[in-house]
């Protein structure tokens, strides 16, 4: 049975931008609580933007190698997010809250992907991501075939993702959710309405192709 790709939209630092992410259709709004990310927004900043939510819309907080008082500001801040561990975080870091959590893992050639998955087992899902300089996928696709069929846990697909490109990507890979922030952007931490709702839709015709497929 065909299961509906999830759409998370990351990296969001305005008002108008949340609402026009939610009316596009994301299931999951990313807030970068990463000081040296140009999306940033402090905690408190977070928790503005999550409470225009309606029900049923995650909000996700990523965090690189945050220290115990930062996570604990981002837990207290946003009491009902997913949080998403994008640095070098340990699977007894990423446990420490007792949060439910996505372990993003930076995809290169010599990564085991499915020891990784194994490893973060108590992962709601894992986020693959571009490798490259520093935190985050810098906007760049990686070779999905890197891949391997048997990861045991959900796959978001991030890195580089844009309504060109993501419906190749779902149909290749069929991950649990795809992730984007830079392509759905008119400048870094400032969304296009347009390109978000063209993201989405781009989305949901790869689903109908998929469950065309298997009738």
């Amino acid at each position: 049975m065909n299961q509906r790709t999830r759409i998370k939209i990351c990296g969001l630092t305005r008002e108008a931008d949340v609402d026009a992410a939610v009316e596009a259709g994301a299931d999951a709004i990313g807030f970068v609580l990463y000081a040296k990310s140009s999306r940033h927004v402090s905690a408190a900043r977070a928790a503005e933007l999550a409470r225009r939510l309606p029900p049923f819309v995650m909000p996700v907080a990523l965090l690189v190698n945050a220290s115990a008082a930062e996570l604990a500001e981002a837990v207290a801040a946003l009491p009902q997010c997913l949080l998403q561990f994008h640095g070098d975080e340990t699977v007894s870091d990423c446990e420490r809250p007792g949060r439910a959590y996505l372990r993003a893992a930076r995809m290169d050639p010599g990564l085991d992907l499915v020891d990784f998955a194994q490893q973060f087992a108590s992962a709601q899902a894992i986020l693959l991501d571009a490798h490259v300089e520093g935190y985050g996928g810098g906007g760049k696709v990686f070779d999905w075939s890197l891949i391997p069929a048997n990861v045991p846990r959900p796959v978001v697909l991030s890195g580089g993702l844009h309504a060109g490109n993501v419906i190749e990507g779902i149909l290749q890979v069929r991950p649990w959710a795809v992730d984007v922030s830079s392509g759905v952007e008119a400048a870094k931490g400032v969304k296009d309405a347009t390109l978000m709702r063209r993201f989405c839709e781009a989305v949901r015709e790869a689903d109908a192709r998929i469950a065309d497929s298997e009738t």
